[in-house]
């Protein structure tokens, strides 16, 4: 009996859709119904559900975060990662977004047509991997196409939130400097050439350089558009380097990748298993 988890803040907006996916897929078993990003998250790694529907703008964590921590902790093992498919509102910006990439989504409210065709997808998903060989290569080869298919959602789905505050960057020049403030206060005008990498930390993003730290406010999915993507690499959920500055790239005994930097010596990154395809011929 395949199996799903619901992370949907709006109790009445996930009861609506437990109840038409019960009349869409009645054998489809929901064995949790969370309300938080960070419950999503803990609940898919504990009960591994076949299917994942993620609101998301939920508080704290968001679906994109819970998303991307599952991907990251989820075990090495035989078990193959869950189908993942975002529920959104009914937003014409947030429909391109993923009708750009063909992928599929669920809006709220819940519209039981379109809702019956995600099913479809999602039944012949599972079919696939249900009949995919066994082996250590076809299980490989089966988690990079679902990570190559999550990669897809999280970026559509950071499409859809159009960052607050911001200027449309469509055809937008990157960023040049970074208004940041250091350890006592100081607000400072970083040079983006000069940045080695960013991480987030609680409400703050480390910015560091060969030298220095800094920290801003804005938040990495905000940040992350205003940065050219030749030059600026997001390898974990929560960091993204400077591609130039990388020197080594080493796995260790459990297939985690590592980089070290140049400019920031005896420091450890760690590369999410989302982001480990960029370091594939290494």
């Amino acid at each position: 009996m395949p199996t799903a988890l619901i992370a949907e803040d709006e109790p009445l907006l996930a009861q609506a859709l437990k109840a038409e996916l019960a009349q869409a897929w009645p054998a489809l078993q929901v064995v949790a119904t969370v309300g938080d990003g960070a419950s999503a998250a803990r609940e898919a790694l504990a009960r591994r559900p076949d299917v994942l529907f993620f609101d998301i703008r939920m508080p704290g964590q968001d679906g994109l975060a819970a998303a991307a921590e599952v991907a990251d902790r989820w075990p090495h093992d035989d078990a193959p990662m869950p189908q993942l498919v975002f529920v959104t509102a009914y937003d014409e910006y947030a429909v391109r977004a993923f009708d750009a990439q063909a992928l599929d989504y669920v809006l709220k409210p819940v519209q039981p047509e379109r809702l019956r065709r995600t099913v479809a997808r999602l039944q012949q998903a599972l079919v696939a991997d249900q009949a995919a060989p066994a082996g250590n290569a076809a299980t490989s080869d089966a988690l990079e196409h679902t990570l190559a298919q999550w990669r897809q959602l999280l970026a559509a789905a950071g499409g859809a939130l159009p960052a607050a505050g911001l200027p449309a960057l469509a055809g937008a020049a990157p960023l040049k400097f970074i208004t940041a403030s250091d350890a006592v206060g100081t607000v400072r005008m970083v040079p983006i050439d000069e940045v080695i990498y960013f991480e987030a930390a609680d409400k703050y993003i480390r910015v560091l350089t060969a030298t220095q730290e800094h920290l801003i406010r804005t938040p990495l999915k905000q940040l992350l558009p205003q940065l050219d993507p030749q030059v600026f690499w997001q390898v974990h959920r929560a960091v993204v380097v400077r591609a130039s500055a990388i020197d080594r790239v080493q796995r260790d005994e459990a297939g985690k990748l590592h980089l070290s930097l140049r400019g920031r010596a005896g420091e450890d990154i760690v590369v999410s298993r989302l982001y480990a395809h960029l370091f594939k011929a290494m």
